[in-house]
């Protein structure tokens, strides 16, 4: 049986908060952000190149503001960084409220830092610097790739105070390193004698690619011609990975902040770096178009959905604490990835994932750059 509306059980009944993963300026002025907080229950936003790529290529509401940069003798980029910036600064002032009234838990609005920097660490850390000073917003948060060449930046820049969404998370192992360039960052902010009771992280930790990876892994293994058991077996991994392994990731966020370390910090006020649910529109029809939401709800979380996933869970969520449940299951279900009969290296595939995730981010990212300077040829002449 499903409330008036699931999400804001989810919140308020399991401590998970649902952000949004989605921004646009026709959400911001036509007052439908402002309403999805109200009426769905939406704590905060995250934003990427992909986002404003849609946002901003063909649609006319950024003209007047592209018009100006050229007027401004600003270059693409610059005009680029101008119609991003103001946008996620309004949308900043929207949750701000959602920030008070959570004692910056929540309200948090994402940008990322350009795709094309994710594998250089120190260009990372001087434009995480300089977007969160332009931005000039206690509640924005600056996106930086897991990458291992992002963490040691994840790491300076919350030792300077700036709030942090990692991104680009697949593997276990790559949520643990990030947790622990949190808990260091944290530690020297701590050591230098800073208040680190207002800053915040997620580490957004991505489901629905890995289940699109291994889907078409075991598929093709099933075609290929196995046994009755075999295949059995294969298609009894289906759609399971992505949750298991997201499963094994929470208990690890149990085990790293109960610890000592954590606690020192926690007692000078620091906040836990909570582990943020990604990528979790379903992308096989086959599957509950809410079984990113509903299998993994828990205390301490977060879960970014894009729109049609908020309307689809406000209307049919089922919500109940599953994220600590059939903890074991979860453990065979990673396991038996390596069974001979099985063969899938989960390690080579996160690995995969993650260079595509930096080139899905890229492309588009290039492309509204295109698309933009297309758009200032043609504004400069009219």
């Amino acid at each position: 049986m499903t409330t008036a509306n699931p999400i804001l059980e989810i919140e308020s009944k399991y401590g998970q908060s649902i952000w949004m993963d989605n921004l646009s300026r026709d959400l911001i002025e036509s007052g439908e952000l402002a309403e999805l907080i109200d009426s769905r229950g939406v704590h905060g936003i995250t934003s990427n190149p992909a986002i404003f790529e849609k946002a901003i290529a063909g649609n006319k509401i950024y003209d007047e503001a592209i018009k100006a940069g050229i007027e401004a003798g600003k270059s693409t980029h610059e005009i680029y960084e101008s119609l991003v910036f103001e946008d996620i600064s309004n949308a900043c002032d929207i949750f701000s409220g959602v920030y008070e009234a959570s004692n910056a838990l929540d309200g948090y609005v994402s940008i990322e830092v350009p795709p094309t920097i994710a594998n250089d660490t120190d260009t990372t850390i001087s434009e995480a610097r300089r977007y969160f000073a332009t931005i000039g917003r206690p509640n924005v948060m600056i996106k930086i790739p897991g990458t291992p060449e992002g963490l040691p930046a994840v790491e300076t820049a919350i030792s300077e105070g700036i709030n942090v969404n990692v991104t680009l998370l697949f593997s276990v192992q790559a949520y643990i390193d990030t947790a622990w360039a949190y808990i260091r960052g944290l530690e020297k902010r701590a050591e230098a004698g800073e208040d680190i009771s207002k800053i915040a992280s997620v580490a957004s930790f991505f489901l629905s690619r890995i289940d699109v990876n291994i889907d078409d892994q075991l598929d093709a293994k099933i075609k290929s011609g196995v046994d009755q058991d075999t295949a059995a077996k294969l298609i009894s991994l289906k759609g399971k990975v992505a949750i298991a392994n997201a499963k094994i990731a929470y208990q690890h966020y149990l085990e790293i902040f109960s610890g000592d370390r954590w606690k020192a910090l926690a007692e000078k006020g620091a906040q836990p770096q909570r582990l943020l649910w990604a990528s979790t529109s379903t992308k096989n029809p086959e599957y509950s178009d809410v079984m990113y939401v509903d299998e993994l709800v828990g205390a301490n979380t977060v879960n970014t959905l894009p729109p049609n996933t908020i309307e689809a869970c406000a209307d049919h969520c089922d919500p109940a604490n599953r994220i600590d449940a059939n903890i074991e299951q979860a453990k065979q279900i990673m396991a038996a990835l390596n069974h001979d009969n099985v063969g899938i290296n989960i390690d080579a595939v996160m690995d995969q994932l993650l260079k595509e995730g930096i080139e899905k981010f890229i492309k588009p990212f290039e492309s509204l750059m295109d698309s933009l300077e297309a758009k200032v040829k043609q504004l400069a002449t009219v």
